[in-house]
């Protein structure tokens, strides 16, 4: 009795288990619109491994499902109806079965209607790429591509063309793989058409060889990508559009803009002119920053303690241009070719001229703290002109030689022409108003610049499947020629009273020429299905001579310049010899990829000061870590971590021992005795994307420890005239995170965007001999709301909140402000061909007791426009800045250092224009 007792129970409980091991899928499907139910729709389960069909049922008259007896696991979920988009969606069957509520699919009527592709995913992310289907996101007719990125999640557009994506700034956009007007991400997101676009790819570009041989060698750029629509690839669109305004009392306002695009395949040609004087240059946001590409180039050592780095430096012949202020005028042209022939040729060609006009003037008050009891106040205006011209041309030719070899070349040639004009009047004084020193000096500069680089890549596949071997090949140059002029009277005062004057009359000859030549070599060998080995080899030769002239005046010989300051002049060499030699092992397999290794630099770096016949010879020996895994744990989900560590070596300028008095009151000079600094760095990224709830996001961290960094000494005479020079200290430290978001919420049919950013920064400098330890913290809130219906309306709304705390232990202070930014933009369509833009922006920012004074203003701009034959031509009239408060006072502090500046902008004014939008019948919307 009792053994049956027992075979019942246990009976009992395996039918139990069996049953409980087979679980339900249930749900109910409706229509996106009429949110109808939806009949005899087939509802699959599909296996993900190999796609095979699990189980399948049909939707009732009520759209309700359910499919029983299925294993508890992950499945893709396909649903399917004559008259509707298919759906497509990867799903988890717990072990208590699983319900799926609100299923949507949208008719294909409807598709045809709205010229809306819903069939798939509007976001989808494989690997480190997202990619976002473009019709999924509703822009006004003749909208270019800038207005498309700005509606796309975790992408950010700023009011000067600035592209950021998950909070790091776009370095390059590419046309269907290939670059269109070089590196220019402006032009190519202004030029094409958002109708044109069918995926935006979203991506860190590795090098081509990284690209090639598919282990990462650490060095990426955040792209874009455009991939046309077929139809879009033949015919021919472009905009020219005219605009202007008569002023009281300020020029004229005007733009006009020419773009031209005809597509015939692989064939591209896009051509460009823009002309205007209201802020629009239509340049990429590097050129911005440096205005038409004039940066101070020159040499310095890369991370292997022998690079060739252009970059800009402050101070210079060649001034920091901010295009948010003052006022210019702008020529902007450039053309555009590419072609592929026979799966073989293909050829990228790119010549822009540019020319720049601009004038600012400028008034700054700087309170800097010596400490808690010595206050330096310095208030300055400054009066800016430049003029500078530029030619840019861009050569890539990529032939593929037979199947498993191809050789691709890139050739480069920038030419550039600045005339700059800088008025300075300046004077500092104490806590308590007693005048220390007071400047006024006038520079006038002329530089030529020549920039030439060629490069040579080489790749072959062996028949072994990842077997590989590339080398390439770098040439480098740049050659400045500067005459420049200073004129100074400068004062020093003592308890008040004048007790010096020196006055200044110099001329400056500044000859710089830099060259570089590269080899590097990198072979590959798979050590099984999974795990590869990576050896490369890198050899590099750098050379750069600097000579300063400085001249003063004569009166034997009439006043000319040909007395020779030996304090100001200098000539100084540099050459360096680098062998570097890395190693690195990869591992793929389904969801994991993961490499790790290392290289060493062996670094010979000879310094010869001519001037003063002194030689430095020095040998670096570095090691260069380097690890990242990443890990796609289901469908539109990735997680990455990756480590690298560098050296960054002195510049140049850094190195050369020479006193820059461009500024008589704040000068500089170099410490040939530099040593070089190492930076760790660690990421961690996350993205996903959730096809039912249509919610994306995107979550990132970062930290920075640079040991033995290159930072400053400043040394502040009781004059206040300053004299700083490049030193190394430990202890700066870096880091940030950000969390984006981007959701659909149906039931309202609104577009929600949530960014979350903090940064954290601690760096060390010496003043006066002592140790000022900088911290700077600031957290921000980024909310945005949009909803729109194509031909009727577009509302959005963003507000975007800072928190920022600085301190600083030269003056044991602590200040602590917000900021608030609320931007509306309202956009109506009336009778489908008149349509009304307003955009208005409330500015805040906290007073604090340093910084008393209101400075929150209002920006609004509106448009009416009228469109006719069929939104092909548009009449616009346009008032920028309503109310008159585009006031150009920034604020700012670090450190101990507390500055406010106070620029020319340009306020309001309005224009009369018309626009022609063309595009043949292959490139109309089909």
């Amino acid at each position: 009795m009792r053994i049956k007792i027992v075979l019942f129970v246990f009976t009992a409980f395996f039918l139990t288990s069996l049953v409980s091991s087979a679980q339900s899928l249930t749900g109910k499907i409706s229509d996106t619109a009429s949110r109808k139910e939806i009949a005899n729709a087939v509802v699959a389960l599909i296996t993900p491994g190999d796609s095979i069909l699990y189980k399948f049922t049909r939707t009732g008259a009520d759209g309700n499902f359910e499919i029983s007896d299925a294993k508890a696991g992950n499945y893709i979920l396909m649903v399917t109806h004559p008259y509707f988009a298919e759906y497509m969606d990867d799903i988890k069957i717990s072990a208590s079965g699983t319900r799926l509520n609100n299923l949507t699919l949208i008719s294909k009527s409807q598709l045809l209607q709205e010229v809306i592709v819903k069939s798939g995913s509007p976001i989808k992310i494989k690997g480190d790429t997202v990619s976002y289907t473009a019709d999924s996101f509703k822009v006004s007719a003749n909208a270019n591509v800038e207005e498309l990125l700005r509606k796309l999640p975790g992408i950010q557009v700023d009011k000067n063309g600035q592209i950021k994506a998950m909070g790091e700034t776009v370095e390059k956009v590419l046309v269907d793989g290939e670059e269109f007007f070089g590196d220019d991400p402006g032009m190519a997101v202004k030029n094409l058409r958002a109708d044109a676009v069918k995926e935006v790819q979203v991506f860190d570009k590795k090098s081509d060889q990284a690209e090639f041989t598919g282990i990462d060698d650490g060095q990426t750029k955040k792209t874009i990508n455009l991939k046309l629509k077929d139809d879009k690839k033949k015919g021919y669109f472009g905009k020219i559009e005219t605009a202007g305004g008569l002023q009281k009392k300020i020029d004229d306002r005007y733009n006009t803009n020419l773009l031209f695009n005809a597509f015939k395949g692989k064939r591209k040609i896009a051509g460009f002119l823009l002309r205007g004087n209201t802020g629009q240059s239509g340049l990429d946001w590097q050129d911005q920053q440096k205005y038409g590409g004039n940066d101070d180039m020159t040499m310095g050592m890369d991370e292997d303690g022998g690079g060739f780095v252009m970059f800009s430096r402050g101070g210079d012949e060649d001034p920091y241009i901010d295009t948010r202020n003052g006022l210019f005028e702008n020529t902007n042209a450039g053309l555009q070719y590419s072609n592929k022939w026979n799966d073989k040729h293909t050829l990228n060609f790119s010549p822009k001229f540019n020319q720049q006009r601009y004038s600012n003037n400028k008034y700054s008050f700087s309170q800097f703290q010596l400490n808690p009891d010595t206050v330096f106040n310095d208030n300055a205006a400054e009066n800016t002109y430049a003029n500078k011209r530029n030619i840019k041309n861009s050569l890539t030719y990529d032939l593929k030689i037979d199947s498993a070899s191809s050789i691709k070349i890139v050739t480069k040639l920038n030419i550039y022409n600045t005339d700059t004009r800088v008025s300075r009047q300046s004077e500092n004084t104490n806590i308590d108003g007693v005048v220390n020193n007071n400047s006024n000096n006038v520079t006038d500069n002329n530089t030529d610049k020549t920039v030439f680089s060629n490069s040579i890549l080489f790749k072959h596949k062996f028949k072994k499947d990842r077997r590989t071997f590339s080398i390439n090949t770098d040439f480098n140059s740049l050659s400045s020629k500067n005459t420049g002029y200073l004129n100074a009277v400068n004062n020093y005062y003592n308890a008040g009273v004048l007790n010096r004057t020196d006055s200044i009359d110099q001329k400056k000859n500044n000859d710089n020429l830099n060259k570089k030549l590269s080899a590097r070599a990198v072979y590959t060998e798979p050590l099984s299905k999974k795990y590869s080995l990576e050896l490369n080899y890198e050899l590099s030769w750098a050379k750069a001579d600097n000579e300063l002239v400085t001249l003063s005046k004569t009166i034997a010989t009439n006043n000319k310049y040909d007395q020779l300051v030996d304090s100001l002049s200098n000539n100084f060499d540099q050459a360096i010899t680098t062998n570097k030699a890395g190693l690195k092992i990869s591992f793929k397999h389904k969801k994991i990829k993961y490499s790790f290794g290392s290289a060493a630099g062996f670094t010979k770096f000879d310094l010869k000061d001519i001037t003063l016949n002194k030689t430095y010879v020095r040998n670096f020996t570095n090691l260069f870590p380097a690890g990242n895994f990443q890990y796609t744990y289901k469908a539109n989900h990735n997680l990455s971590v990756g480590y690298n560590g560098r050296t960054i070596q002195p510049s140049l300028n850094q190195l050369q021992q020479l006193r820059n008095n461009n500024n008589p009151l704040s000068e500089y000079i170099g410490n040939p005795l530099l040593k070089q600094s190492f930076r760790h760095n660690i990421s961690l990224n996350h993205n996903s994307y959730n096809f039912l709830k249509e919610l994306y996001t995107y979550q990132s961290l970062n930290l920075n420890i640079t040991d033995n960094a290159i930072t400053n000494s400043v040394v502040i005479e009781p004059t206040g005239k300053r004299i700083t020079k490049p030193v190394n200290m430990d202890g700066n430290i870096s880091g940030g995170g950000y969390l984006g978001a981007g959701k659909k919420l149906k039931k309202l049919d609104l577009n929600m965007n949530l960014n979350v950013q903090f940064n954290y920064g601690k760096f060390k400098e010496l003043v006066n001999n002592k140790i000022n330890s900088n911290e700077n913290s600031n957290a921000s809130i980024g909310l945005g709301l949009n909803k729109s219906k194509a031909k009727l309306y577009d509302f959005g709304i963003q507000n975007d909140f800072g928190y920022n705390v600085n301190k600083s232990t030269a003056n044991n202070k602590t200040i602590k402000y917000n900021t608030n930014s609320v931007n509306l933009n309202a956009t109506w369509y009336i009778k489908k061909v008149w349509k009304i833009n307003s955009d208005i922006e409330f500015n805040s920012r906290q007073k604090t007791d340093d910084f008393p004074a209101n400075v929150n203003n209002k920006l609004w701009n509106a448009q009416l426009e009228k469109t006719f034959h069929k939104d092909e031509f548009t009449l616009f009239f346009t008032i920028k800045d309503i109310l008159n408060q585009n006031i150009g006072i920034d604020r700012n502090i670090y450190g101990n250092t507390l500055t406010e500046i106070r620029n020319d902008r340009l306020r309001r004014y309005w224009m009369l224009g018309f626009r022609w939008d063309f595009k043949n019948k292959n490139a109309a919307v089909k």
